[in-house]
């Protein structure tokens, strides 16, 4: 089977699955799709490095679900993720993805809801389970999941996952599946720590690059101001979305009380704001995700707790309150604009001393990110002087 696809219909879905793509409005597979399906369909092991926002839950779902039998009560494919709002997102997308698959069974485990409520889930005997490594391995120590019968496990996510020091909770759930298991690997970047994963669970890996460029290259304008003062970055941040008229904002900060700090002021001034941290309880979490991807409000800010947990396709624009400290969080939290072939913007607040990290990240990210300030009136300009956003 080739590797590159026109379009699904060359991969001979099954009925149940090109419905629910329709539905999703999907008629087309990104890059990482066309590359991706075909290997995991022929069972072979899968590294996949592509940029945040190009269909990898799909990338890999697809062949889950045409793969799974409904007869069968074991868990027969693990999805690891780093982060409760990436498993609660993945989650969501397989179950739509499985629409009218009557019978498949799809459990989320992860750290920060009541074990019971996920005993009862395990209980149901889910052929698809997806969850972050801490959590699984506690159910895998109670004997309430077992993945002796397992043939896929994707790590998604995975440089993520095992830079936050999952790597030995990783190995521990990898070395319970068979031998055989096809091991799949998604990853925004290979790191030292991915490949020696891959070196050790893989066999024979079908190796996939997807670079952001072209058609998958995601259409987002990159902003920078330099500010020190917290008033003044809270003022421009306002301007710019009132000059803009911006309804789907999100608002990365790198402390969890300077998170606190900025939606305190945002509601203070009537605007329509929430917040993400790691203080909040896991419920008022997805509360709080659930709203904003219902558009019950209009500015979200968060740590990058939630960078790579929010899939929402009509974000506007993203600020940077403050730079991310790694170079990585700066690609995720931007990329959570101009998804699914829509514009979007990205504004980032530098001190004086931030000169330096910002260069490395447009290095990093091959990006033009231009210069805005305020002139001698109040106005806000590009770097040539014209009035931004005319």
């Amino acid at each position: 089977m080739s590797t590159t696809l026109a379009a699904f219909g060359d991969l001979q879905l099954t009925e149940p699955v090109v419905r629910a793509l329709h539905k999703m409005g999907i008629e087309h597979p990104t890059p990482v799709q066309q590359q991706a399906i075909g290997p995991m369909l022929e069972g072979r092991d899968v590294i996949a490095k592509a940029p945040t926002g190009t269909g990898k839950t799909c990338a890999f779902g697809i062949p889950l679900l045409e793969c799974v039998d409904l007869h069968s009560n074991d868990i027969q494919a693990v999805v690891l993720c780093p982060t409760r709002e990436l498993c609660l997102q993945i989650t969501d997308e397989l179950r739509t993805l499985a629409t009218y698959i009557p019978g498949v069974r799809i459990a989320a485990i992860y750290g920060g809801q009541p074990i019971k409520k996920q005993l009862i889930a395990l209980e149901k005997n889910p052929h698809i389970v997806v969850a972050t490594p801490g959590r699984l391995l506690d159910h895998m120590g109670r004997g309430t999941a077992f993945l002796g019968n397992v043939y896929t496990a994707v790590l998604d996510e995975a440089d993520e996952m095992l830079k936050m020091g999952f790597i030995r909770d990783v190995r521990k759930i990898l070395n319970a599946t068979p031998g055989d298991t096809q091991v799949v690997m998604f990853s925004a970047t290979i790191s030292r720590e991915v490949m020696d994963v891959a070196w050790e669970y893989q066999h024979g890996a079908v190796e996939i690059t997807v670079e952001a460029e072209g058609d998958n290259r995601p259409n987002i304008a990159q902003y920078s101001m330099a500010m020190d003062a917290a008033e003044q970055r809270l003022a421009a941040m306002l301007h710019i979305i009132d000059t803009l008229g911006l309804k789907r904002v999100m608002v990365f900060a790198n402390m969890k009380s300077t998170v606190r700090w900025l939606d305190m002021r945002l509601r203070r001034d009537g605007r329509s704001a929430d917040c993400l941290h790691g203080d909040i309880p896991q419920a008022q979490r997805n509360r709080v995700m659930a709203g904003f991807r219902d558009g019950k409000f209009e500015i979200l800010t968060a740590t990058d707790v939630a960078a790579r947990g929010i899939d929402v396709d009509d974000v506007e624009a993203v600020f940077n309150y403050d730079l991310p400290e790694e170079n990585e969080y700066y690609l995720h939290r931007v990329g959570r604009t101009g998804r699914a072939k829509r514009h979007g913007m990205a504004f980032s607040f530098i001190t004086l001393h931030d000169g330096f990290r910002l260069r490395d990240i447009k290095r990093y990210c091959r990006s033009d990110i231009h210069e805005l300030h305020f002139d001698e009136n109040g106005v806000l300009t590009n770097a040539d002087g014209t009035p931004f956003g005319v």
